[in-house]
Protein backbone atom coordinates (compact mmCIF):
# COMPACT_ATOMS: atom_id res chain seq x y z
CA UNK A 1 0.00 0.00 0.00
CA UNK A 2 1.09 3.57 -0.56
CA UNK A 3 2.54 5.24 2.48
CA UNK A 4 0.98 8.65 1.75
CA UNK A 5 -2.67 8.82 2.73
CA UNK A 6 -4.75 12.00 2.72
CA UNK A 7 -6.26 13.23 5.95
CA UNK A 8 -10.01 12.66 5.82
CA UNK A 9 -12.64 14.93 7.31
CA UNK A 10 -14.89 13.75 10.12
CA UNK A 11 -17.84 13.32 7.76
CA UNK A 12 -15.75 11.36 5.26
CA UNK A 13 -14.85 8.97 8.08
CA UNK A 14 -18.52 8.77 9.04
CA UNK A 15 -19.55 7.93 5.46
CA UNK A 16 -16.97 5.16 5.18
CA UNK A 17 -18.34 3.56 8.35
CA UNK A 18 -22.09 3.82 7.65
CA UNK A 19 -22.05 0.25 6.29
CA UNK A 20 -21.01 -0.97 9.71
CA UNK A 21 -24.42 0.18 10.99
CA UNK A 22 -26.22 -2.49 8.93
CA UNK A 23 -23.73 -5.21 9.87
CA UNK A 24 -24.18 -4.46 13.55
CA UNK A 25 -27.97 -4.17 13.31
CA UNK A 26 -27.85 -7.77 12.12
CA UNK A 27 -25.58 -8.81 15.01
CA UNK A 28 -27.83 -6.96 17.45
CA UNK A 29 -30.86 -8.91 16.24
CA UNK A 30 -28.94 -12.14 16.81
CA UNK A 31 -27.82 -11.14 20.30
CA UNK A 32 -31.26 -9.99 21.42
CA UNK A 33 -33.52 -12.48 19.61
CA UNK A 34 -31.80 -15.77 18.80
CA UNK A 35 -31.98 -17.31 22.29
CA UNK A 36 -35.70 -16.45 22.60
CA UNK A 37 -36.34 -17.77 19.06
CA UNK A 38 -34.60 -21.01 19.98
CA UNK A 39 -36.68 -21.20 23.16
CA UNK A 40 -39.90 -20.59 21.23
CA UNK A 41 -38.95 -23.47 18.91
CA UNK A 42 -38.35 -25.88 21.81
CA UNK A 43 -34.70 -25.53 22.86
CA UNK A 44 -33.81 -26.00 26.54
CA UNK A 45 -31.41 -23.84 28.55
CA UNK A 46 -28.50 -26.30 28.58
CA UNK A 47 -28.52 -26.66 24.77
CA UNK A 48 -28.41 -22.91 24.03
CA UNK A 49 -24.60 -22.66 23.75
CA UNK A 50 -24.49 -25.44 21.14
CA UNK A 51 -27.13 -23.66 19.05
CA UNK A 52 -24.92 -20.55 18.99
CA UNK A 53 -22.06 -22.50 17.43
CA UNK A 54 -22.64 -21.05 13.96
CA UNK A 55 -21.07 -17.65 14.59
CA UNK A 56 -17.79 -18.81 16.10
CA UNK A 57 -17.20 -21.63 13.62
CA UNK A 58 -17.98 -19.56 10.53
CA UNK A 59 -15.82 -16.74 11.90
CA UNK A 60 -12.95 -19.13 12.55
CA UNK A 61 -13.05 -20.41 8.97
CA UNK A 62 -14.28 -17.46 6.93
CA UNK A 63 -12.52 -14.39 8.33
CA UNK A 64 -8.84 -15.36 7.92
CA UNK A 65 -9.50 -16.82 4.46
CA UNK A 66 -11.44 -13.78 3.26
CA UNK A 67 -8.81 -11.51 4.82
CA UNK A 68 -5.96 -13.24 3.00
CA UNK A 69 -7.93 -13.25 -0.25
CA UNK A 70 -8.76 -9.55 0.00
CA UNK A 71 -5.06 -8.74 0.49
CA UNK A 72 -4.46 -10.30 -2.94
CA UNK A 73 -7.57 -9.04 -4.74
CA UNK A 74 -7.42 -6.47 -7.53
CA UNK A 75 -10.71 -5.35 -9.11
CA UNK A 76 -12.14 -2.15 -10.56
CA UNK A 77 -14.16 -1.76 -7.33
CA UNK A 78 -11.15 -2.22 -5.04
CA UNK A 79 -9.71 -4.95 -2.82
CA UNK A 80 -12.22 -5.07 0.04
CA UNK A 81 -15.47 -3.73 -1.47
CA UNK A 82 -16.48 -6.86 -3.44
CA UNK A 83 -16.35 -8.94 -0.26
CA UNK A 84 -18.36 -6.76 2.08
CA UNK A 85 -20.92 -6.03 -0.67
CA UNK A 86 -21.47 -9.74 -1.35
CA UNK A 87 -21.64 -10.44 2.39
CA UNK A 88 -24.30 -7.73 2.87
CA UNK A 89 -26.50 -9.26 0.15
CA UNK A 90 -26.29 -12.72 1.70
CA UNK A 91 -26.89 -11.27 5.16
CA UNK A 92 -30.10 -9.59 3.98
CA UNK A 93 -31.36 -12.89 2.58
CA UNK A 94 -30.61 -14.66 5.88
CA UNK A 95 -32.43 -11.97 7.88
CA UNK A 96 -35.47 -12.23 5.60
CA UNK A 97 -35.76 -15.99 6.14
CA UNK A 98 -34.81 -16.38 9.81
CA UNK A 99 -38.06 -15.37 11.60
CA UNK A 100 -40.14 -17.69 9.41
CA UNK A 101 -38.27 -20.80 10.61
CA UNK A 102 -40.85 -23.50 11.43
CA UNK A 103 -38.41 -25.76 13.30
CA UNK A 104 -35.37 -25.50 15.56
CA UNK A 105 -33.04 -27.15 13.05
CA UNK A 106 -34.04 -24.69 10.32
CA UNK A 107 -33.41 -21.67 12.56
CA UNK A 108 -30.00 -23.10 13.52
CA UNK A 109 -29.17 -23.75 9.85
CA UNK A 110 -30.14 -20.22 8.81
CA UNK A 111 -27.96 -18.82 11.59
CA UNK A 112 -24.98 -20.59 9.99
CA UNK A 113 -25.75 -18.85 6.67
CA UNK A 114 -26.36 -15.51 8.34
CA UNK A 115 -23.17 -15.64 10.37
CA UNK A 116 -21.08 -16.72 7.39
CA UNK A 117 -22.42 -13.71 5.47
CA UNK A 118 -21.72 -11.36 8.38
CA UNK A 119 -18.16 -12.65 8.62
CA UNK A 120 -17.57 -12.21 4.88
CA UNK A 121 -18.58 -8.57 5.38
CA UNK A 122 -16.91 -7.87 8.71
CA UNK A 123 -13.24 -8.64 8.14
CA UNK A 124 -12.71 -6.73 4.87
CA UNK A 125 -14.52 -3.78 6.45
CA UNK A 126 -11.97 -3.67 9.29
CA UNK A 127 -9.12 -3.80 6.75
CA UNK A 128 -10.88 -1.14 4.63
CA UNK A 129 -10.70 1.36 7.49
CA UNK A 130 -7.05 0.59 8.16
CA UNK A 131 -6.25 0.90 4.44
CA UNK A 132 -7.95 4.27 4.05
CA UNK A 133 -6.67 6.10 7.09
CA UNK A 134 -3.31 7.44 8.11
CA UNK A 135 -2.15 6.00 11.46
CA UNK A 136 -2.84 9.37 13.10
CA UNK A 137 -6.54 8.90 12.27
CA UNK A 138 -6.82 5.24 13.30
CA UNK A 139 -8.30 6.10 16.70
CA UNK A 140 -11.06 8.24 15.15
CA UNK A 141 -11.69 5.69 12.38
CA UNK A 142 -12.04 2.64 14.58
CA UNK A 143 -13.95 4.45 17.32
CA UNK A 144 -16.37 5.78 14.67
CA UNK A 145 -16.83 2.19 13.58
CA UNK A 146 -17.47 1.37 17.23
CA UNK A 147 -20.05 4.17 17.39
CA UNK A 148 -21.97 2.64 14.48
CA UNK A 149 -21.80 -0.67 16.31
CA UNK A 150 -23.56 0.99 19.23
CA UNK A 151 -26.11 2.76 17.04
CA UNK A 152 -26.94 -0.32 14.96
CA UNK A 153 -27.32 -2.55 17.97
CA UNK A 154 -29.28 0.09 19.89
CA UNK A 155 -31.94 0.14 17.20
CA UNK A 156 -31.84 -3.65 16.81
CA UNK A 157 -32.54 -4.17 20.51
CA UNK A 158 -35.13 -1.40 20.62
CA UNK A 159 -37.04 -2.19 17.41
CA UNK A 160 -39.51 -4.70 18.96
CA UNK A 161 -40.43 -2.21 21.69
CA UNK A 162 -40.77 0.60 19.13
CA UNK A 163 -43.07 -1.61 17.08
CA UNK A 164 -45.22 -2.17 20.18
CA UNK A 165 -45.39 1.62 20.70
CA UNK A 166 -46.40 1.93 17.04
CA UNK A 167 -49.39 -0.31 17.68
CA UNK A 168 -48.24 -3.88 17.01
CA UNK A 169 -49.55 -6.54 19.39
CA UNK A 170 -46.67 -7.82 21.51
CA UNK A 171 -48.54 -11.09 22.17
CA UNK A 172 -49.34 -11.92 18.51
CA UNK A 173 -47.32 -14.93 17.34
CA UNK A 174 -47.03 -17.11 14.25
CA UNK A 175 -47.43 -20.88 14.08
CA UNK A 176 -43.91 -21.34 15.54
CA UNK A 177 -44.77 -19.05 18.49
CA UNK A 178 -42.35 -16.38 17.22
CA UNK A 179 -43.82 -12.92 18.00
CA UNK A 180 -44.82 -10.77 15.03
CA UNK A 181 -42.73 -7.90 16.41
CA UNK A 182 -39.61 -10.10 16.15
CA UNK A 183 -40.49 -11.04 12.56
CA UNK A 184 -40.90 -7.37 11.64
CA UNK A 185 -37.57 -6.49 13.29
CA UNK A 186 -35.73 -9.03 11.14
CA UNK A 187 -37.38 -7.71 7.96
CA UNK A 188 -36.27 -4.17 8.88
CA UNK A 189 -32.76 -5.52 9.51
CA UNK A 190 -32.65 -7.02 6.02
CA UNK A 191 -33.27 -3.57 4.51
CA UNK A 192 -30.70 -1.84 6.73
CA UNK A 193 -28.04 -4.47 6.01
CA UNK A 194 -27.87 -3.88 2.27
CA UNK A 195 -28.82 -0.18 2.24
CA UNK A 196 -26.08 0.94 4.64
CA UNK A 197 -23.33 -0.94 2.82
CA UNK A 198 -24.52 0.50 -0.51
CA UNK A 199 -24.23 3.98 1.06
CA UNK A 200 -20.58 3.36 1.91
CA UNK A 201 -19.83 1.90 -1.52
CA UNK A 202 -21.47 4.95 -3.17
CA UNK A 203 -19.76 7.61 -1.04
CA UNK A 204 -16.33 6.11 -0.29
CA UNK A 205 -13.84 4.65 -2.72
CA UNK A 206 -10.89 2.59 -1.61
CA UNK A 207 -7.42 4.04 -1.28
CA UNK A 208 -5.97 3.85 -4.82
CA UNK A 209 -3.04 1.55 -5.50
CA UNK A 210 -0.15 2.62 -7.66
CA UNK A 211 0.61 0.75 -10.89
CA UNK A 212 3.60 -0.79 -9.15
CA UNK A 213 1.47 -2.04 -6.26
CA UNK A 214 -1.13 -3.49 -8.64
CA UNK A 215 1.60 -5.31 -10.56
CA UNK A 216 3.09 -6.65 -7.33
CA UNK A 217 -0.31 -7.99 -6.21
CA UNK A 218 -0.96 -9.64 -9.57
CA UNK A 219 2.47 -11.27 -9.48
CA UNK A 220 1.75 -12.96 -6.14
CA UNK A 221 0.87 -16.67 -6.30
CA UNK A 222 -2.84 -17.39 -6.54
CA UNK A 223 -5.03 -20.28 -5.52
CA UNK A 224 -6.58 -21.60 -2.33
CA UNK A 225 -3.44 -23.39 -1.15
CA UNK A 226 -1.39 -20.21 -1.44
CA UNK A 227 -4.04 -18.43 0.62
CA UNK A 228 -3.76 -21.08 3.34
CA UNK A 229 0.04 -20.84 3.25
CA UNK A 230 -0.21 -17.07 3.69
CA UNK A 231 -2.43 -17.55 6.75
CA UNK A 232 0.03 -20.08 8.20
CA UNK A 233 2.99 -17.79 7.54
CA UNK A 234 1.24 -14.82 9.13
CA UNK A 235 0.39 -16.86 12.24
CA UNK A 236 4.01 -17.98 12.64
CA UNK A 237 5.21 -14.38 12.34
CA UNK A 238 2.49 -12.89 14.53
CA UNK A 239 3.62 -9.67 16.27
CA UNK A 240 4.07 -9.93 20.07
CA UNK A 241 1.37 -7.31 20.75
CA UNK A 242 -1.15 -9.43 18.87
CA UNK A 243 -0.24 -12.50 20.93
CA UNK A 244 -0.68 -10.57 24.17
CA UNK A 245 -4.08 -9.29 23.05
CA UNK A 246 -5.20 -12.90 22.52
CA UNK A 247 -5.48 -13.47 26.29
CA UNK A 248 -7.51 -10.28 26.71
CA UNK A 249 -9.91 -11.39 24.02
CA UNK A 250 -10.20 -14.88 25.49
CA UNK A 251 -11.66 -13.46 28.71
CA UNK A 252 -13.75 -10.64 27.25
CA UNK A 253 -15.43 -12.67 24.50
CA UNK A 254 -16.13 -15.72 26.69
CA UNK A 255 -17.82 -13.22 29.02
CA UNK A 256 -19.83 -11.46 26.31
CA UNK A 257 -21.07 -14.77 24.88
CA UNK A 258 -22.24 -15.84 28.35
CA UNK A 259 -24.01 -12.52 28.75
CA UNK A 260 -25.82 -12.57 25.38
CA UNK A 261 -26.98 -16.16 25.74
CA UNK A 262 -28.33 -15.94 29.28
CA UNK A 263 -29.33 -12.33 29.99
CA UNK A 264 -32.98 -12.83 28.95
CA UNK A 265 -33.21 -16.00 31.05
CA UNK A 266 -31.58 -14.22 33.98
CA UNK A 267 -33.99 -11.28 33.80
CA UNK A 268 -36.95 -13.65 33.49
CA UNK A 269 -35.80 -15.43 36.66
CA UNK A 270 -34.91 -12.42 38.83
CA UNK A 271 -37.67 -10.02 37.79
CA UNK A 272 -40.53 -12.22 36.60
CA UNK A 273 -39.95 -15.52 38.41
CA UNK A 274 -40.23 -17.72 35.31
CA UNK A 275 -38.20 -19.63 32.74
CA UNK A 276 -41.24 -20.79 30.74
CA UNK A 277 -40.95 -19.48 27.14
CA UNK A 278 -44.74 -19.58 26.75
CA UNK A 279 -45.37 -17.31 29.75
CA UNK A 280 -46.19 -13.61 29.72
CA UNK A 281 -43.25 -13.00 32.06
CA UNK A 282 -40.78 -14.52 29.61
CA UNK A 283 -42.02 -12.29 26.79
CA UNK A 284 -41.80 -9.28 29.10
CA UNK A 285 -38.21 -10.27 29.97
CA UNK A 286 -37.41 -10.37 26.25
CA UNK A 287 -38.80 -6.87 25.76
CA UNK A 288 -36.94 -5.64 28.86
CA UNK A 289 -33.70 -7.10 27.52
CA UNK A 290 -34.36 -5.24 24.29
CA UNK A 291 -34.73 -1.97 26.18
CA UNK A 292 -31.67 -2.34 28.43
CA UNK A 293 -29.67 -3.73 25.49
CA UNK A 294 -30.67 -0.70 23.45
CA UNK A 295 -29.56 1.51 26.34
CA UNK A 296 -26.10 -0.03 26.68
CA UNK A 297 -25.64 0.12 22.92
CA UNK A 298 -26.70 3.77 22.93
CA UNK A 299 -24.10 4.36 25.64
CA UNK A 300 -21.61 2.62 23.32
CA UNK A 301 -22.66 4.92 20.46
CA UNK A 302 -22.10 8.08 22.51
CA UNK A 303 -19.19 6.60 24.43
CA UNK A 304 -17.25 5.69 21.29
CA UNK A 305 -16.89 9.36 20.41
CA UNK A 306 -16.42 10.39 24.04
CA UNK A 307 -13.59 7.88 24.46
CA UNK A 308 -11.55 9.27 21.51
CA UNK A 309 -9.84 12.06 23.51
CA UNK A 310 -9.17 9.67 26.41
CA UNK A 311 -7.70 7.12 24.01
CA UNK A 312 -5.47 9.79 22.48
CA UNK A 313 -4.39 11.13 25.88
CA UNK A 314 -4.00 7.95 27.94
CA UNK A 315 -3.69 5.37 25.15
CA UNK A 316 -6.02 2.55 24.10
CA UNK A 317 -4.51 0.17 26.66
CA UNK A 318 -5.42 2.18 29.77
CA UNK A 319 -8.80 3.19 28.37
CA UNK A 320 -9.69 -0.41 27.53
CA UNK A 321 -8.65 -1.64 30.97
CA UNK A 322 -10.94 0.82 32.79
CA UNK A 323 -13.90 0.11 30.50
CA UNK A 324 -13.63 -3.67 30.93
CA UNK A 325 -13.44 -3.28 34.72
CA UNK A 326 -16.63 -1.19 34.73
CA UNK A 327 -18.42 -3.88 32.69
CA UNK A 328 -17.25 -6.60 35.06
CA UNK A 329 -18.60 -4.75 38.09
CA UNK A 330 -21.88 -4.11 36.27
CA UNK A 331 -22.40 -7.75 35.28
CA UNK A 332 -21.73 -8.91 38.83
CA UNK A 333 -24.43 -6.50 40.03
CA UNK A 334 -27.20 -7.44 37.54
CA UNK A 335 -28.51 -10.58 39.34
CA UNK A 336 -28.82 -8.56 42.56
CA UNK A 337 -31.14 -5.97 40.99
CA UNK A 338 -34.91 -6.31 41.38
CA UNK A 339 -36.02 -3.10 39.68
CA UNK A 340 -35.95 -2.69 35.87
CA UNK A 341 -35.02 0.99 36.20
CA UNK A 342 -31.90 0.20 38.26
CA UNK A 343 -30.63 -2.06 35.46
CA UNK A 344 -29.62 1.09 33.60
CA UNK A 345 -26.76 1.67 36.06
CA UNK A 346 -24.71 -1.45 35.21
CA UNK A 347 -25.61 -0.96 31.54
CA UNK A 348 -23.51 2.23 31.52
CA UNK A 349 -20.39 0.17 32.28
CA UNK A 350 -21.33 -2.54 29.78
CA UNK A 351 -21.95 0.10 27.12
CA UNK A 352 -18.57 1.77 27.65
CA UNK A 353 -16.88 -1.63 27.52
CA UNK A 354 -18.72 -2.52 24.33
CA UNK A 355 -17.57 0.73 22.70
CA UNK A 356 -14.01 -0.01 23.78
CA UNK A 357 -14.11 -3.67 22.71
CA UNK A 358 -15.11 -2.69 19.18
CA UNK A 359 -12.45 -0.01 18.88
CA UNK A 360 -9.42 0.03 21.17
CA UNK A 361 -8.05 -3.49 20.49
CA UNK A 362 -8.04 -2.66 16.77
CA UNK A 363 -6.16 0.57 17.42
CA UNK A 364 -3.51 -1.44 19.28
CA UNK A 365 -3.49 -4.05 16.51
CA UNK A 366 -3.19 -1.54 13.64
CA UNK A 367 0.03 -0.22 15.16
CA UNK A 368 1.63 -3.67 15.26
CA UNK A 369 0.99 -5.22 11.82
CA UNK A 370 2.65 -4.63 8.42
CA UNK A 371 0.27 -2.77 6.04
CA UNK A 372 0.63 -5.32 3.24
CA UNK A 373 -0.81 -7.98 5.54
CA UNK A 374 -3.67 -5.95 7.02
CA UNK A 375 -6.40 -8.24 5.69
CA UNK A 376 -4.95 -11.54 6.84
CA UNK A 377 -3.98 -10.19 10.27
CA UNK A 378 -7.41 -8.63 10.79
CA UNK A 379 -8.87 -12.03 9.93
CA UNK A 380 -6.56 -13.85 12.34
CA UNK A 381 -7.31 -11.26 15.03
CA UNK A 382 -11.00 -12.02 14.67
CA UNK A 383 -10.18 -15.68 15.30
CA UNK A 384 -9.34 -14.45 18.81
CA UNK A 385 -13.03 -13.54 19.07
CA UNK A 386 -14.50 -16.78 17.82
CA UNK A 387 -12.13 -19.22 19.54
CA UNK A 388 -13.25 -18.03 23.02
CA UNK A 389 -16.84 -18.40 21.85
CA UNK A 390 -16.21 -21.98 20.73
CA UNK A 391 -14.51 -22.73 24.07
CA UNK A 392 -17.55 -21.28 25.85
CA UNK A 393 -19.94 -23.38 23.79
CA UNK A 394 -18.02 -26.57 24.52
CA UNK A 395 -17.31 -25.94 28.20
CA UNK A 396 -20.32 -24.12 29.65
CA UNK A 397 -22.80 -27.03 29.26
CA UNK A 398 -20.31 -29.26 31.13
CA UNK A 399 -20.57 -27.22 34.32
CA UNK A 400 -23.83 -25.25 33.90
CA UNK A 401 -25.79 -27.55 36.20
CA UNK A 402 -22.98 -28.93 38.40
CA UNK A 403 -21.02 -25.71 39.19
CA UNK A 404 -23.56 -23.00 38.37
CA UNK A 405 -26.61 -24.86 39.71
CA UNK A 406 -28.50 -24.57 36.43
CA UNK A 407 -29.11 -20.91 37.32
CA UNK A 408 -28.79 -18.32 34.51
CA UNK A 409 -28.06 -15.62 37.11
CA UNK A 410 -24.79 -17.39 37.94
CA UNK A 411 -23.79 -17.33 34.26
CA UNK A 412 -24.12 -13.53 34.26
CA UNK A 413 -21.97 -13.33 37.40
CA UNK A 414 -19.38 -15.59 35.74
CA UNK A 415 -19.33 -13.16 32.82
CA UNK A 416 -18.62 -10.32 35.24
CA UNK A 417 -15.69 -12.14 36.84
CA UNK A 418 -14.20 -12.90 33.42
CA UNK A 419 -14.48 -9.23 32.41
CA UNK A 420 -12.38 -8.31 35.43
CA UNK A 421 -9.83 -10.92 34.34
CA UNK A 422 -9.77 -9.32 30.88
CA UNK A 423 -9.13 -5.90 32.44
CA UNK A 424 -6.15 -7.34 34.32
CA UNK A 425 -4.83 -9.04 31.16
CA UNK A 426 -4.81 -5.72 29.26
CA UNK A 427 -2.14 -4.43 31.65
CA UNK A 428 0.44 -6.88 30.27
CA UNK A 429 0.01 -5.79 26.63
CA UNK A 430 3.11 -3.89 25.52
CA UNK A 431 2.20 -0.80 23.49
CA UNK A 432 3.20 2.85 23.63
CA UNK A 433 0.65 5.45 24.70
CA UNK A 434 -0.52 5.93 21.09
CA UNK A 435 -1.28 2.25 20.89
CA UNK A 436 1.61 1.30 18.63
CA UNK A 437 3.36 -1.98 19.25
CA UNK A 438 6.40 -1.92 21.42
CA UNK A 439 8.03 -4.53 19.19
CA UNK A 440 8.28 -4.12 15.39
CA UNK A 441 6.67 -6.61 13.00
CA UNK A 442 8.54 -9.79 12.19
CA UNK A 443 11.52 -9.14 9.85
CA UNK A 444 10.49 -11.89 7.44
CA UNK A 445 7.09 -10.25 6.94
CA UNK A 446 8.75 -6.95 6.09
CA UNK A 447 11.35 -8.57 3.90
CA UNK A 448 8.67 -10.02 1.66
CA UNK A 449 6.86 -6.70 1.24
CA UNK A 450 6.71 -5.11 -2.17
CA UNK A 451 7.63 -1.41 -2.39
Amino acid sequence: MSTTKPTLSFWQIVNMNVGFFGIQFSFGLQQSSMSPIYNYLGADEASLPYLWLAGPVTGLIVQPIVGAMSDRTVTRWGRRTPYFLLGAILCSIGLLCMPFSPTLWMAASLLWILDAANNVTMEPYRAFVSDKLDPAQHSLGFMTQSAFTGLGQTLAYLTPSLLVLAGMNKDAVNASQIPHIVIAAFLIGAVFSIASVLWTVKTTGEHPLSAREVMALRDRPRGFMHTLREIGSAMREMPPTMKQLALVKLFQWYAMFCYWQYITLSLATTLYGTTDPASQGFRDAGLLNGKVGAFYNFVAFIGAFALVPYTRRYGPKATHCVCLALAGIGMLAIPQIRSPALLLIPMVGIGLAWASIMGNPYIMLAGSIPPERTGVYMGIFNMFIVIPMIIQIVTLPLYYRSWLGGNPENVIMLAGALMLCAAAAVLRVKVDRAGRAGVPPAPSALAGAKP
